[in-house]
């Protein structure tokens, strides 16, 4: 953080490193190839918030947890949507995770203040238990209780 992003490409994180994809967005939203994701809009994952950043990741099971956890939260019955994303611009890791969770972004998640091109949707990737599921939700729902669902954005 802190550090001169602007002068990054594509591909590469905001700690210099050249990252590879596919990448990949949870969401609860129905979009097509070539929309763009962009910082400004609603949180999927706080009420009233407005997103700085957008989301991703390199991994399809880290997104799945972003498509499930964004409809389980809208109190939507629909199951959610992967797509498959292309950064515009530079990125960095997702200190949301990576500094406060897990050391080294084993989640391979990211962020970035630039769009993200949707390429293709994802249709063959498995969501988690549903207890599995629920125990995140009622974890989610303990540290909003407690005032630690804190995003850094």
């Amino acid at each position: 953080m802190g550090e001169d992003t602007d002068s990054q490409v594509p591909g590469t994180s905001g700690r210099g490193a050249h990252v590879e994809g596919p990448f990949y967005h949870g969401t609860k939203s129905a979009l097509v190839a070539g929309d763009e994701l962009v910082p400004g809009h609603g949180s999927n994952f706080q009420e009233g918030r407005v997103s700085n950043h957008v989301y991703f990741t390199a991994l399809v099971d880290t997104a799945a947890w972003g498509a499930e956890l964004a409809t389980a939260l809208a109190g939507s019955g629909e199951r959610g949507r992967i797509y498959v994303v292309e950064p515009l611009g530079p990125f960095e890791d997702d200190p949301n995770v990576t500094d406060k969770r897990f050391p080294g972004n084993p989640t391979r998640s990211y962020r970035t203040r630039s769009p993200l091109r949707v390429v293709g949707e994802l249709h063959d990737w498995q969501g988690h238990d549903p207890e599995v599921l629920q125990g995140m939700l009622d974890s989610l729902a303990r540290l909003r209780q407690q005032g630690l669902d804190v995003i850094e954005d």
